[in-house]
């Protein structure tokens, strides 16, 4: 008989392993899933994870889509490193790219080199601003930041849509609901031109330094990492929770504002009733399955961009419905979930008969 014991110290390997054996779990209930749907197993992976990645273009949207999901899950790790639970990066990605749009369309005839640094300000302080109203009720009302954070996310979506439907349509758009297109000075300039990934990606790696560096050498750093994994030693410490609480949640939602302004600057160029297909609700997944470390948020970041793009090759080549995206991300979490139970357990085998384990479970 087996049965699960607790580890006198978390494992470190598992710790390290548990997000690889997640994605192998992962692939291998994704060759069930091709089978089920009547496709040949090989060919849908080569078209899901190999095919997006053949050409210059395809490795150019792997990149872009990797920087929004980079961007969010390394605000998002700090947060969660800090016992702070923030799950409306989707949210306050919206409310940066309200922010920093509205920056480009109120001069929309400006061409002026502080026209793109205002408009990533704007953004930054638009997420910044979303993220400091669940901040707020948590400290003053103590309500719970988690239901807080996700409802004001449908909030953001809806305001949004006001704006693109009404005061900020394109009257020469043909009645469709989007802004007009931003000026040239607006958009972030290319990496490549056979591309369309921007100059945001490389600002994402720079971010990626830096909040290391912030985590491991900084002395704020150390207090929100304090806070999240010993909450008693930071109180004794005089830590204060509300102060831990606002800075997790401005510094999350500040990223996550980046996150939209380069999006609505950057591929979309104006903005839509939707500038996110759940890049801050799958942050969230990167920012676990990377370890709530930067370095591994980017590799993570990586995967998840891949999921998207294979996902929609897969639905133009295979005639996958476009579910098939999310159902891969939710079977990632599933597993990395279910690894994770290994770092303070392990199996063991007992040796005692099973009656007699029956017998003193029922004392």
């Amino acid at each position: 008989m087996f049965q699960l014991e607790t580890r006198p110290v978390p494992s470190a390997t598992m710790r390290l392993l548990s997000p690889l054996i997640a994605a192998l779990l992962m692939l291998a209930s994704g060759f069930v899933l091709f089978t089920l749907l009547g496709q040949p197993a090989l060919k849908a992976f080569y078209v899901f994870f190999v095919q997006p990645l053949t050409t210059l273009y395809g490795v150019g949207e792997w990149l872009l889509k990797a920087t929004p999901l980079l961007l969010c899950s390394l605000g998002l790790l700090i947060a969660y490193r800090a016992n702070v639970w923030n799950i409306g990066a989707e949210g306050q990605l919206v409310m940066g790219a309200i922010a920093g749009g509205g920056v480009a369309l109120a001069f929309p005839d400006v061409s002026a080199s502080w026209l793109m640094p205002a408009m990533l300000v704007a953004g930054v302080a638009g997420g910044m601003a979303w993220a400091a109203l669940p901040a707020l009720l948590r400290t003053r009302f103590h309500t719970n930041e988690i239901l807080v954070s996700l409802m004001l996310v449908y909030v953001a979506g809806l305001g949004l849509r006001f704006l693109v439907n009404g005061p900020w349509r394109d009257p020469e758009g043909f009645n469709f609901p989007q802004s007009r297109m931003f000026h040239e000075a607006a958009i972030l300039p290319l990496l490549h031109p056979e591309m369309r990934v921007t100059v945001a990606g490389v600002l994402a790696l720079m971010l990626v330094g830096l909040i290391w560096l912030f985590l491991s050498k900084s002395w704020l750093g150390f207090r929100l990492t304090v806070a999240g994994q010993a909450p008693a030693a930071a109180r004794y410490a005089g830590f204060g929770e509300r102060r831990n609480v606002w800075i997790a949640m401005l510094i999350s939602g500040g990223f996550a504002g980046l996150a939209g302004v380069a999006e609505v600057a950057g591929p979309l160029g104006q903005l839509q009733p939707s500038v996110s297909p759940g890049y801050g609700f799958a942050a969230i997944i990167v920012a676990f399955v990377g370890r709530l470390n930067p370095l591994g948020a980017l590799l993570a970041s990586l995967l998840m961009s891949l999921l998207y793009l294979g996902g929609e090759t897969a639905q133009m080549e295979l005639g996958l419905p476009a579910a098939i995206t999310g159902l891969f991300q939710g079977l990632l979490l599933f597993y990395l979930l279910a690894a994770d139970l290994f770092i303070h357990y392990r199996v063991r085998r007992s040796e005692r008969a099973p009656a007699a384990v029956l017998k003193e479970a029922t004392r």
